[in-house]
């Protein structure tokens, strides 16, 4: 069964478990679309909604972006997991096979992919945060603290998955090309993030 087909109770159970899959990719994944999705709610709770009909425009495209990320993060937990079963088995490659170096470097790359896009998307997810925190109907503003709050867990728990791998490539260029990236997004979005949920938090202390 895909993760995203699961009930929350299973999945919770599962990530409990022996298994290596779902893991911290797989939770981040979920975060990230938990994240997005409560965006998303704000957006509906202030669409037609007259006292911010001058915002409705730039409300309707935010909701819109809101839940196809959503539908992306989500589907981004059964993408890690996928990547993840590859690697798995190099690993269990006997280190005296002279093609297990390759099939290690390939199966790296393939399992750092999924966790990559996470960043991506977790930081076009706090972009929307900030608009639904600016723009967002002062009944569901809270959300949108809580909405920042998860995405930027999730971007955090993606790049620490992103740099389980690339720590282990033998290609350091290209490994620290990628850690570079993870690190300038990751401390750029993380404080924007932050800043999302502070500033929510303080109107109500």
């Amino acid at each position: 069964m895909e993760m995203k087909d699961m009930t929350l109770a299973g999945f919770v159970e599962a990530l409990g478990g022996k298994a290596a899959v779902p893991g911290g990719g797989g939770a981040s994944a979920l975060a990230g679309a938990l994240g997005a999705a409560l965006g998303s709610m704000v957006g509906e709770l202030t669409l037609g909604k007259p006292k911010y009909a001058a915002v409705e425009k730039q409300m309707q495209s935010l909701t819109d972006r809101a839940k196809a990320l959503a539908r992306k993060l989500l589907a981004l937990a059964d993408a890690d997991a996928e990547a993840f079963l590859p690697l798995s088995r190099a690993y269990a490659i006997p280190r005296d096979d002279s093609d297990r170096p390759a099939e290690m470097e390939r199966c790296l790359r393939l399992a750092a992919e999924p966790p990559l896009e996470m960043v991506r998307l977790c930081c076009e997810a706090i972009e929307l945060m900030e608009g639904f925190a600016a723009m967002g109907s002062a009944l569901a503003v809270s959300d949108a603290a809580a909405g920042a709050s998860l995405c930027r867990g999730a971007l955090y728990g993606a790049a620490v998955n992103v740099k389980v791998n690339t720590r282990s490539m033998a290609d350091r260029a290209y490994a620290e090309q990628v850690n570079g990236q993870v690190d300038r997004l990751t401390e750029v979005y993380g404080k924007r993030a932050e800043k999302v949920y502070e500033d929510i938090y303080g109107r109500y202390c």
